[in-house]
This record gives C-alpha cells, sequence and structure tokens, in this order.
C-alpha cells in the first residue's frame, strides 16, 4: 500500500499548455508564483512607472521652502502621493483592466496575450511624459533604432521618463521656491538693517510664509496644478 501510494503521480504545478494558435498559457499554480513575485516588484513599479516619483519630489521640496522641516511627515506627503498617483493613472487603469483583466478572468484571452494588451495604455502613458532628448539618449546608449515610438522597449522608456519625470519636478520646485525665497531675503535684510544679526531670519519668516501659503490656498493650487500636469495625457 505505501509503494502504491508513492507510485501515484502528483498534481502539476507547473505545466505550460499551447493551443493551436500557438499561444501558450500557465497553469494556476504557475500564475500565482508570478503574481507574488510581481508583488515584490511593486514599490519598484510603482516609482517607476507612475506619476508618483514626480509628485512626491515636489512635496518633499515644497516643504523644504517652507522651512517646516518635517511637518507634513513624510507619511502623510507618501499617503497623499499614492491617492493622488491613483487619481491621476484613473483612466489609465481603467483602460488596462476593461481590455486586459476582465477579458482574462473571463478567460476570453490567455495570459501572455493580456499582459501585452494591459502594457500599451502604461506604454503610451509614459511614452507622452517623457522627453524627446531623454529618449534619444537612452537610444543611443542602448543602440536600439526608435522608427515608431509605439514600438519603444521598455528597457529603453522606464529609464527616459523617470529621467523626464525628475526634470520636471525640479523645474516646479524652483518655481515653488521663488516667492519663499524672496520672504526669506526680505526678512534676513530687515533684521540685518536693525541689527538683529544673532536672532535667525528663518524663525521670523516662517510665520508669514505659511500665513502666505494659507491666503493662496496653497495646497489646493499645488495639488491641483500637479494633478492637471498628468490629467490631458493621462486620459487621452
Amino acid at each position: 500500500m505505501p509503494s502504491l501510494v508513492w507510485a501515484m503521480p502528483g498534481i502539476p504545478a507547473f505545466t505550460v499548455e499551447t493551443d493551436a494558435a500557438g499561444n501558450q498559457d500557465y497553469t494556476l499554480t504557475l500564475q500565482i508564483l508570478l503574481l507574488m513575485t510581481g508583488l515584490t516588484l511593486l514599490p519598484a513599479a510603482l516609482i517607476a512607472t507612475t506619476s508618483f516619483l514626480r509628485l512626491i519630489i515636489v512635496f518633499a521640496l515644497l516643504r523644504q521652502a517652507l522651512g517646516t522641516t518635517s511637518t507634513p511627515s513624510n507619511q502623510v506627503l507618501i499617503g497623499l502621493s499614492l491617492f493622488l498617483t491613483l487619481f491621476i493613472m484613473s483612466p489609465v487603469l481603467d483602460q488596462i483592466y476593461d481590455k486586459a483583466v476582465a477579458p482574462y478572468l473571463e478567460e476570453q484571452i490567455q495570459f501572455k496575450e493580456a499582459l501585452e494588451i494591459g502594457a500599451k495604455p502604461m506604454h503610451k502613458f509614459m511614452l507622452e511624459q517623457t522627453r524627446e532628448d531623454d529618449l534619444a539618449m537612452f537610444a543611443e546608449m542602448g543602440d536600439v533604432t526608435l522608427n515608431d515610438p509605439e514600438t519603444v522597449p521598455f528597457k529603453i522608456l522606464i529609464p527616459a521618463f523617470m529621467t523626464s519625470e525628475l526634470k520636471t519636478a525640479f523645474q516646479i520646485g524652483f518655481m515653488l521656491f521663488i516667492p519663499f525665497l524672496i520672504i526669506d531675503l526680505v526678512v534676513a535684510s530687515l533684521l540685518m538693517s536693525m541689527g538683529m544679526m544673532m536672532l535667525s531670519p528663518m524663525i521670523i519668516s516662517m510665520p508669514f510664509k505659511l500665513m502666505l501659503f494659507v491666503l493662496i490656498d496653497g495646497w489646493a493650487l499645488v495639488v491641483g496644478t500637479m494633478a492637471n500636469s498628468f490629467v490631458v495625457a493621462g486620459a487621452t
């Protein structure tokens, strides 16, 4: 009896089935393994392929311009960036679900086909946010010829997209710094003229910067501007 039990074949855990058209389908166990592996790369994918990178850098620079050091905290900025990213990326995510995820769950398309279809909306979003010179630079370094924008491989598009996002984020941060820098200069000049050189200008200027930011409804203005910088491209 024990020998018969050991001789019985087990449940195939990793199998790949190929249909008449040549499409390959993986077993549920292998799909779950791929999904769990993909979840470990989710934070990197969030930073590298969505609007999160630009948002978190701009909010961090804004906090530094205000001079509030750790207020709002990192958790608040990350939470705001995450939910704003979900809002900005919702048109792209809806396209991925409608064209790839839902048909795959209904077993209308294979896993590989769903992956290819789902990558197209994300590819289009990233391409619309990427500067041409950054794309050309990485294409030259990777020895890739760019004939059609839709055929740009992700190994070229992702670093070009991140470089463009960093440039845009620092440009926006520079514009945010200007009004607060003027307040710091005015306060420092007044303290110098009054002979109060031992008093830190940051202590005096911070209330004025906070008051200015509140009076112009700064958070709504910054968040709305950041969202509008993506919505047009993401909704097309």
